[in-house]
């Protein structure tokens, strides 16, 4: 089995969203700096060069592989921004319909600028997938 190549590190945080090339997703990276790590209550970190990640659980698949990942993060790409929401998306459906402009993947919130979403539902389902992975990986 391969190693997982994303890890977590001790790169700035600061430094790789400031060297986000686009105006807006700079200034989008810092507002979810911010919100996510409200949310958590924990400081980000990097994860590999281009994920702002908070928190970690141990994951275990079927298959043998593991590793650790971050319970919630997000990237600035060109893009769009992605946004990782571990659990999925099955039980969010009623935020879902109410944020906005957005598009989804199995465990990927992919937002053009987060103008186009209500921050307060965004907000809310981070806060809520970050309490369901804590619960399901109590360290």
């Amino acid at each position: 089995m391969s190693d997982v190549k994303t890890k977590v590190n001790d790169a700035s945080v600061e430094d790789f969203l400031n060297a986000v090339a686009h105006p807006v997703k700079k200034a989008d990276g810092f507002i979810l700096l911010k919100l996510i790590t409200e949310v958590t209550g924990v400081a980000p970190k990097m994860w590999g060069d281009s994920i702002v990640g908070f928190d970690s659980y141990h994951y275990v698949y079927k298959s043998g592989r593991e590793g650790e990942w971050p319970i919630v993060g997000f990237s600035p790409r060109k893009q769009n921004i992605s946004l990782y929401i571990m659990p999925g998306f099955a039980n969010f459906d009623s935020l879902l319909k109410k944020l906005g402009k957005h598009k989804t993947s199995k465990a990927c919130l992919y937002i053009n600028k987060l103008a186009d979403v209500d921050l307060d539902i965004l907000k809310e389902l981070i806060h809520q997938s970050v309490d369901y992975m804590r619960t399901k990986y109590h360290k």
